[in-house]
Order: structure tokens, then sequence, then C-alpha cells
């Protein structure tokens, strides 16, 4: 599966910013081996369901620290016997690209 995510305590630190709470939470992400891709909006992830979940689990349980309140944005690609989607999907999409040009 892919998973992305969209995480954030319910208050920012005093200078507005969400970054350092978010920093923990990616090297968490990053720390667990999973393929990942971080942007401006979301994190994706891709592995199996029950270890993306824990990683998502863990990054919950480290913004809480953050916050009363912790949000949380899922959206995800359920697709069985596929891997190396965080990739392929976007190589896909970029050949279609370069054929219109070629």
């Amino acid at each position: 599966m892919l998973l992305a995510f969209s995480i954030a305590p319910s208050g920012p630190a005093a200078d507005g910013s969400y970054s350092q709470a978010v920093a923990e939470a990616v090297r968490i992400v990053r720390a667990s081996g999973l393929p990942n891709r971080t942007d401006a909006m979301f994190t994706t992830i891709e592995g199996e369901w029950d270890d993306v979940m824990a990683v998502v689990k863990q990054c919950v349980d480290a913004m809480a620290e953050h916050g009363d309140r912790v949000g949380l944005v899922m959206k995800a690609d359920i697709r069985p016997g596929h891997t190396g989607q965080l990739t392929a999907k976007v190589e896909r999409v970029e050949e279609r690209l370069a054929a219109d040009h070629g």
C-alpha cells in the first residue's frame, strides 16, 4: 500500500511553526526503513498495511507530546501484490509526458 499522511499538533510552537514537530515525525518515518517521500504537504510511505500503520501510530504518539490534540489526514492506495509504486506511478506519468514531446 501507499499511504500519504499529514500530521500536526493542535497548537504551533511559540514561533508559530510546526516544523520541529513535523521533523520528529519525518525522522520516525525515515528510521522505519520503508520507502518514503516527503513534500510540502504530505509524507508518503510504502509497505504492508500493518507496517505502515505502525509507523503512523508512532508519529501520532510523538506528535501528542507537542500539544493536547493531533490532526491526522490520510489517503491510501491499497493494491495487493504491487510494490515499488512510490516511484513507478510517477515514472508512468513522466513517460507519457515525454512521449507527448517526442
